[in-house]
C-alpha cells in the first residue's frame, strides 16, 4: 500500500491517518476537509502530506469520514473520480440508506461500507490519536459486493491497525446501533438539557454533580455536526428505540409515584444482569 486519501480530517479521519502513518511510514496520505481550520490542523499535526480535494488516480484507498448526511453525494463523486484500482471506504454510523442508494451504481464493486466502533466525546483533528482504533470492532456490510482484489487492500490496513472485523447486513447494523449507540447519545444529550434547564433556577446545581452525572452526561459533549445527521438518517430505528426507552421511563415513574419500593428493587436487580454481559465483553 502506497497512497491513501482521507476526506474528513476530524477525530476519526485524523486517527486513521495517524495510525496508518505509524504502521506504514512510507505511506503518502493526501486529505481534504471542508473546514479550513481542520485542514490546517491536519497539516500541523502531520496527518497528511498534502491537501487536495480529489484523490490521485493511483490512490489505493479513499476513506470518507464526514457527517452521515454528506456521505451519499461525496461517495458518488468519489466513485466517479476514482482510478480503477482505488477502493472507497466510508466510515459512517448509518448504513442502510447509503447501501441502498449505491446498489445499482456501475462502480459499486469499488465501494466498501464500514463502520469502526471507536470514538470519544471530542471532535476535530486535535482530538485524534493513533491508538483510537487499536483492538476496536470494525463492522463491514455487504462485503460480497466489493471487488475481491480491492478489498484485500482494506484487509491489509485493518489488520495493520489491529481492528477486529465483524460482518452485518446494513439493516441489522442500523437497528442494533440505534439501541447501543444512538439511544445512548440521545439520553446523554437530554439529561444535559434537563439539568441545564434546572440550572436556570438553581445555578449551584453543578456543585453537587458527582462522577455518576459526569459519566452519564459525557456523550452530550459530542459534536452536534456529527450527531444531528445520524439521528435523522437512522430515523425509523431510533424512533423504535426511543419508544421502548420512553415506555420504560414511564413505568419507573409510575412505580416511584406509587412508592412501590419492592417493584423498583426487582426492576433494578433484573437490570443489574447487564453487568455480567458487559464484563464478558470487556
Amino acid at each position: 500500500m502506497k497512497k491513501i486519501h482521507i476526506v474528513g480530517l476530524g477525530l476519526l479521519g485524523g486517527s486513521f491517518a495517524l495510525a496508518s502513518k505509524r504502521k506504514f511510514p512510507e505511506l503518502t496520505i493526501t486529505g481534504w476537509d471542508i473546514n479550513q481550520q481542520n485542514l490546517q490542523d491536519a497539516h500541523t499535526l502531520g496527518m497528511i502530506d498534502r491537501e487536495q480535494e480529489v484523490a490521485d488516480q493511483d490512490t489505493d484507498l479513499v476513506i470518507l469520514a464526514t457527517p452521515a448526511d454528506t456521505l451519499k453525494d461525496i461517495l458518488e463523486k468519489s466513485l466517479e473520480e476514482a482510478g480503477e484500482s482505488t477502493l472507497i471506504i466510508d466510515l459512517g454510523s448509518t448504513k442502510e440508506n447509503l447501501c441502498k442508494s449505491l446498489a445499482s451504481h456501475p462502480r459499486r464493486a469499488q465501494y466498501l461500507a464500514a463502520h469502526p466502533i471507536a470514538g470519544t466525546e471530542y471532535s476535530g483533528p486535535r482530538a485524534a490519536f493513533a491508538e483510537l482504533l487499536d483492538r476496536k470492532v470494525m463492522i463491514l456490510c455487504e462485503l460480497e459486493k466489493t471487488n475481491l482484489h480491492l478489498k484485500e487492500k482494506a484487509y491489509e490496513l485493518f489488520d495493520a491497525l489491529n481492528l477486529k472485523l465483524r460482518f452485518m447486513d446494513p439493516e441489522e447494523h442500523d437497528r442494533h446501533l440505534a439501541f447501543v449507540s444512538h439511544l445512548s447519545h440521545i439520553s446523554s444529550f437530554m439529561l444535559g438539557k434537563t439539568v441545564l434547564q434546572k440550572m436556570e433556577d438553581d445555578r449551584n446545581i453543578f456543585d453537587m454533580a458527582g462522577s455518576g452525572f459526569a459519566s452519564t452526561v459525557r456523550l452530550a459533549k459530542s459534536s452536534p455536526a456529527m450527531w444531528a445527521p445520524i439521528l435523522t438518517e437512522n430515523k425509523s430505528n431510533i424512533l423504535s428505540a426511543l419508544d421502548g426507552y420512553i415506555n420504560n421511563l414511564k413505568d419507573i415513574r409510575e412505580k416511584i409515584a406509587d412508592e412501590n419500593g419492592a417493584a423498583i428493587h426487582m426492576d433494578l436487580a433484573e437490570i443489574n444482569k447487564i453487568r455480567d454481559i458487559l464484563d464478558l465483553k470487556g
